[in-house]
């Protein structure tokens, strides 16, 4: 059984569809009917009914970009595209899986700029963005915080240990440094002595094995069913990041890692 559009107010009838109907509504300042489906001209005597009809004929109002299946809010289809076809309405782009979707999602893209380093006021995209700026010797107003300076720091803010390790004697600041005898001739490199990979030049290598490559681990998941080892910050504020344990969620790390980073506030996500 077909429908006509039927004007609210007067009761009319447009045979020719809605773009008539719509012209009438124009010109007499009448309404549509109040409980009108999305789709097409049927309507209601309530929002419940209206809804029903909706869910029964997939008639709402947002159509997926990439299949037929139609949403009540722009926000759920725009969560049936995430979860189900890993695609960005937004950029127009399918990713390979879901967590590759995040990872974009996250990024400076769509993110921006918004996290600010509390020290030289560089703009950085994500938590993790910011303390490897730190961490790394990056920020030219906070130079003199290492890897190990950092541990110490918010070591004081995590007195029960929840996600930082308990070095009784302080992480361990031993610097290598390769010489001659590293370079293996039969491999053509110079090679690590602990995990035997290879490099084209020296300093290179003394590069990689004064990273933390090496070190011991300093942090770990704080959940207990996790538990995960860490050898940096920025490393274990990815990890939370990126909810793969599920122990928080990705907005709870950008708006706790200035607490974290420049605060004397006990650490909580």
């Amino acid at each position: 059984m077909s429908y006509d559009f039927t004007c609210g107010t007067c009761g009319k009838t447009f045979p020719a569809g809605w773009e008539a109907r719509d012209n009438h509504l124009r010109s007499t300042g009448h309404s549509a009917p109040t409980f009108e489906c999305d789709t097409c001209s049927r309507y209601f005597g309530s929002e419940k009914a209206r809804f029903q009809h909706m869910d029964a004929v997939n008639h709402f109002r947002w159509e997926c970009n990439l299949c037929d299946e139609t949403w009540p809010t722009e926000g759920m289809r725009q969560d049936h595209e995430h979860s189900e076809h890993n695609y960005c309405a937004d950029c127009q782009r399918n990713f390979a899986n879901y967590n590759n979707l995040k990872m974009h999602l996250n990024s400076r893209i769509h993110r921006g700029q918004q996290i600010q380093c509390p020290f030289c006021k560089a703009c950085l995209a994500t938590a993790t963005g910011l303390v490897h700026h730190i961490e790394s010797c990056g920020c030219p107003s906070a130079a003199d915080m290492t890897r190990e300076t950092i541990y110490k720091f918010i070591r004081s803010k995590d007195p029960q240990g929840a996600f930082t390790k308990n070095l009784i004697q302080g992480p361990d600041m031993t610097r290598y440094q390769a010489n001659g005898r590293a370079y293996n001739h039969s491999r053509g490199g110079w090679e690590c002595y602990f995990c035997h990979k290879l490099f084209k030049q020296l300093p290179h290598l003394n590069q990689h094995l004064n990273s933390p490559a090496h070190q011991e681990s300093l942090y770990h998941c704080p959940n207990n069913a996790c538990g995960k080892p860490f050898t940096t910050l920025a490393a274990i504020i990815n990890h939370l990041e990126s909810e793969s344990c599920g122990f928080t969620r990705f907005e709870n790390v950008q708006r706790s890692i200035k607490d974290i980073i420049s605060s004397d506030k006990l650490i909580k996500f």
